[in-house]
This record gives C-alpha cells, sequence and structure tokens, in this order.
C-alpha cells in the first residue's frame, strides 16, 4: 500500500500523515526531513538552501529520487509536495492525497508549531511555495497550482486531523480493497 500525502506549507500534512501512519501501522516518509538534513549538512537555513536549489536542480533531482525509490517499494506514507507527481510519473498504484487551507489559517498554524509571528509566517509561506512551484515548474513542468493528479482533495481549515484520517482510512479501504483493513491500532482505543 502506497499513500501520499501532498500540499501547502500549513496544511496539516505532517500530522495527517503521521497519524494515518500510525492508524495504519505503516512506515512514515517526510520528503521534508530529507530538505532539511541536507540544508543543514550544507550549513545553510531553508531560505538559503531554497535558493541555491533554484540554481542548482540536481539537488531537487537526487532528493526527489531517493523519494521514488521509497514509493517504489510500497508499503508507506510517503509526505512530500511532490510525492502525489512522483507516484503518478512512475504509475504507481498510489491513494494521492492534496491537502490545502486558507493561506491566514496555514500561517498560524506554522506560526503557533515554531512561536512566531503569524504574519511573517504567512510571508514566508508564500515564498516558500512561490520557490517551490518555480522550481518543480523548471526541473518537472509540474504545475503544484494543478490537483488533477490526486485521488483526494481535502480542506483542513474547519477539520481535525482525527477527522481527516478516518475519511483517508475509509479512502485507503476502498482503493486497496481490505488491504487496509489492519487498523493496527492497539485494541480499545477509539476510532
Amino acid at each position: 500500500m502506497l499513500i501520499t500525502i501532498s500540499g501547502v506549507p500549513g496544511s496539516g500534512k505532517t500530522t495527517v500523515a503521521k497519524l494515518l501512519a500510525a492508524r495504519l501501522g505503516l512506515p512514515h516518509v517526510y520528503a521534508g526531513d530529507l530538505y532539511r538534513q541536507e540544508a543543514k549538512r550544507r550549513g545553510l537555513t531553508l531560505e538559503r538552501f531554497n535558493e541555491l536549489c533554484e540554481r542548482d536542480h540536481s539537488i531537487d533531482r537526487q532528493l526527489d529520487a531517493a523519494m521514488a525509490e521509497r514509493a517504489r517499494q510500497g508499503n508507506v506514507i510517503l509526505e512530500g509536495r511532490l510525492a502525489g507527481y512522483l507516484a503518478a510519473e512512475h504509475k504507481l498504484d498510489a491513494l494521492k492525497v492534496w491537502l490545502d487551507a486558507s493561506d491566514e489559517v496555514r500561517a498560524r498554524r506554522v506560526a503557533q508549531r515554531e512561536s512566531a509571528d503569524w504574519q511573517a509566517v504567512l510571508e514566508e509561506n508564500r515564498n516558500r511555495h512561490g520557490s517551490d512551484a518555480k522550481r518543480y515548474k523548471t526541473i518537472y513542468g509540474y504545475d503544484l497550482a494543478d490537483t488533477g493528479v490526486y485521488d483526494i482533495v481535502l480542506t483542513t481549515d474547519d477539520r481535525t486531523p482525527e477527522m481527516l484520517v478516518q475519511e483517508l482510512v475509509a479512502a485507503a479501504r476502498r482503493r486497496f480493497d481490505g488491504a487496509a483493513g489492519a487498523d493496527r491500532r492497539p485494541p480499545g482505543t477509539d476510532a
């Protein structure tokens, strides 16, 4: 089973992906961790690393190749902005999910998580998304505004992560003919 979780910064991707992975007993692989580790390895802030990636496309290609390889192995919740596109491009049997939320909600979530000013985060989110969208269009021809590649598109503004996970578990069960039916939470825990 392969489920990809993609979306804009602050949409709830990581929270939902972690909960879904725990619920289904699958590993969670996050592209953002790989990206941040590479920035740290190079001694760069994320902003500077984004700038470098805009000039040196080999970095994105290398990180995305690692994600595609993990996707081919299956049995994973793969989280990343391009995870759905990678699954589609490699014709992998995957449930591809896109999460979205309004700009202000996303900024407030990130600001709360990082103890930052939400208006500053709003600008950072826009810059980050713009940088990513530009790189992915240039490198792969992907248009992040086009959600047509996804099987499910969910807005997270007024929904709890657990509500989203319940919907995704049901969708996974339908998609994988009961393969996701092995809800691996300990007996006696609530759905």
